[in-house]
């Protein structure tokens, strides 16, 4: 039986590189060509994706696992049968659906049209629960809409009408747009971060964020929090990154003594803000360009100052935090407690290709205002260049005989593994993605929102902004940051783009509100593991993080009060970029840091310090904000030079011997 069941692993482990090299090899061939389009490209690698994803699953036995194996396999046999086959008959029905038969198609297609929408909610179910009954919701809504009262009715569609709605037709639904993005140029940057990975780059950052965090109990968060940082901002997602990196950087930061719920909440909010950073902002940089109509680099010019002022805010909250428990720190200078921190030639390298890959997009798509796609395609070609020859120099006595062999392709299936688990399931998601938009549409309810705004503006403007967080909030509760932001982007942002707000403002804010959506309570995905990974108490870590995460809670009003920080790429996103720096800043310190000793005289100040950042950044008299700037700018100099004679860490010893010593008096 066990050896039965190693030979059934070892198959499982053949399909899957098998459906994965064609998903690759297929991807290529687009990129390379344009061979077909991209709807035909959708049409083919969905169903594929989704067979890709069921095959991960079983290897990693999170597919049913508390199915008995026998009806699992069999199970997963059926589902990896019907998707193939709806693959090979859309391919070949291609045009005929689309073109001969369109409006009257036969039952074939019917069943073929069917079957990948019924598969991709099945996905859902088990690995995005929210956004299964999301879809569900909309889908029954879409049918049965007659029986909702109020502004809200609509005379309903059949069933037949909603599949076809979300599948044959093409232009909705599964193979739509949103995954036709994600097929073509979301890949191909998904491509560079998989060999990225598979040549050893990410854990070459992790690395030289250790060997940073070796230096002194100050090196040692920070070090968390650029490791994190890093590999997030090519990862896209908090909750994995905070799973991979979090594994090394939580457990060095408590034993370095730090508190469990503090170690948790610094990655949080370190993986959080790699989602902020470009060139992939969680994927939702791709989908911004779709619905703004506007190149990908006019996207990014304008998320780098939000993500560096992030960075920035919730660097200085560790910092001022590391000041508190320094001196219960079991840290010694030098010691290494992120892992293995020598840096060999070949790290050296792949944190070259590493930079090399960011500054080269910005420069294709900046300086030489290329096509996202075809640059990241290009530095794609040039990575896998220098990455194999960086291999074969380090590894040239071990490429030998049927072991050198071995040996030289274990890179390109790991980079193969990587890409083809991430491209399938972000291909997967699009397609769930792809539903909900469809079922938006068909349904109206972008219009129907856009009326109960506009009757909030008769309020006031704020009152928009308000009831647009409010509805990102609570989807964010449940549902990852890009379908947050599609369905504030198609439900909210079009009536406040009518009612005056600017667009690259409303869809920036929309963006942040996705992003928050894994930090907002109750539910915080990242939260749940890095409070796992930590064991500490779920409900202080988001709590804890949300002050961390002070900046991101800053950038949502700074988008429309100095909105020159995402509208206008120059001179006054420089200006407006500085102003929310410095106000961000001052919140930062009014949150975390001490000025003076007694309590009753402390918080007074730094409520003052507070109000006055607060000013800097919201106040709509910019003459006003101007004159706030500089008191805040004492203040954060002020705290600056405390925390930098230990005056901070004096206060935190007296008050920690004054706490002792009133605990020994009641005993």
């Amino acid at each position: 039986m066990r050896e039965s069941n190693i030979s059934l692993k070892k198959i499982i482990e053949i399909l899957y590189f098998a459906y994965s090299i064609f998903f690759v090899v297929y991807l290529l061939r687009y990129l390379f060509t344009g061979a077909g389009g991209p709807t035909l490209l959708a049409v083919v690698l969905i169903p594929v994706a989704y067979v890709i994803v069921t095959l991960h699953g079983l290897r990693k036995n999170t597919f049913y696992s508390g199915l008995p194996d026998n009806f699992k396999y069999l199970l997963a046999l059926i589902f990896i049968i019907l998707s193939t086959a709806s693959s090979i008959y859309m391919h070949s029905n291609f045009d005929a659906i689309r073109i001969v038969r369109l409006g009257i198609w036969n039952t074939q297609d019917f069943f073929f049209g069917t079957v990948p929408v019924i598969l991709i909610l099945e996905y859902s179910f088990r690995k995005y629960l929210p956004i299964f009954i999301v879809n569900i919701f909309l889908l029954l809504y879409a049918v049965y809409g007659y029986i909702v009262p109020g502004m809200f009715y609509h005379p309903g569609l059949s069933w037949r009408r909603v599949i076809q709605t979300m599948s044959l037709e093409m232009s909705t639904g599964i193979y739509a747009q949103l995954p036709q993005l994600g097929l073509t140029l979301i890949i191909s940057f998904i491509m560079v971060l998989g060999f990225l990975r598979g040549f050893g780059c990410i854990d070459s950052i992790m690395k030289w964020a250790s060997r940073i965090g070796t230096r002194s109990i100050h090196a040692l968060p920070q070090a968390a929090v650029l490791g994190s940082f890093a590999v997030a901002t090519i990862s896209g997602s908090g909750p994995a990154n905070a799973a991979t990196t979090g594994a090394v950087t939580i457990p060095a930061l408590k034993q370095a003594g730090f508190p469990s719920v503090h170690a948790a909440s610094i990655e949080t909010a370190s993986s959080l803000g790699g989602q902020l950073m470009p060139p992939v902002m969680g994927i939702t940089a791709f989908i911004m360009v779709e619905f703004l109509g506007v190149s990908y680099f006019d996207v990014v010019a304008r998320g780098f100052g939000p993500a560096i002022i992030y960075f920035a805010g919730v660097s200085l909250a560790v910092y001022l935090l590391t000041i508190q428990f320094e001196y219960k720190s079991n840290f010694a200078e030098g010691q290494d407690l992120l892992g293995e921190s020598k840096i060999e030639p070949v790290d050296l390298a792949n944190l070259f290709a590493f930079l090399a890959v960011l500054v080269t997009l910005i420069v294709f798509m900046g300086v030489y205002r290329m096509a996202a796609m075809i640059a990241a395609v290009r530095v794609l070609v040039g990575l896998i260049i220098f990455l194999t020859v960086v291999f074969v120099q380090q590894n040239y006595r071990n490429l030998k005989g049927v072991a050198g062999i071995k040996t030289f392709f274990q890179p390109y299936l790991k980079s193969i593994d990587t890409l083809s688990s991430l491209g399938a399931d972000l291909a997967v998601l699009l397609s769930l993605l792809g539903i909900l938009a469809g079922s938006l549409t068909v349904t109206g309810i972008p219009t129907k929102v856009g009326a109960l705004l506009v009757q909030a503006a008769d309020f006031h403007v704020a009152a928009v902004v308000f009831i647009a967080f409010l509805f990102g909030y609570l989807l964010g509760m449940g549902l990852p940051p890009s379908p947050v932001y599609i369905m504030v982007a198609l439900a909210v942002a079009p009536t406040m783009i009518r009612l005056g707000l600017d667009r690259w403002a409303v869809h920036f804010f929309a963006f942040f509100i996705g992003v928050f959506g894994h930090l907002s309570p109750p539910t915080s995905l990242t939260a749940v593991v890095t409070s796992k990974i930590a064991e500490a108490d779920y409900t202080r870590t988001i709590i804890k993080s949300l002050q961390y995460c002070l900046p991101l809670l800053v950038l949502m009003p700074a988008v429309f009060t100095r909105s020159d920080l995402v509208v206008t790429v120059g001179a006054p996103q420089f200006r407006a970029f500085l102003i929310v720096l410095i106000g961000t800043l001052g919140l930062t310190f009014a949150l975390h840091s001490k000025y003076i000793l007694k309590r009753k005289y402390d918080l007074p100040l730094r409520t003052l310090i507070f109000f006055v950042s607060g000013l800097v950044i919201s106040h709509p008299n910019i003459t006003i904000a101007y004159f706030a700037i500089i008191p805040t700018i004492a203040f954060i100099v002020y705290g600056a030079i405390l925390s930098r004679n230990g005056t901070l860490k004096h206060i935190a010893e007296i008050r920690r011997k004054e706490k002792s010593l009133r605990k020994e008096a009641t005993q």
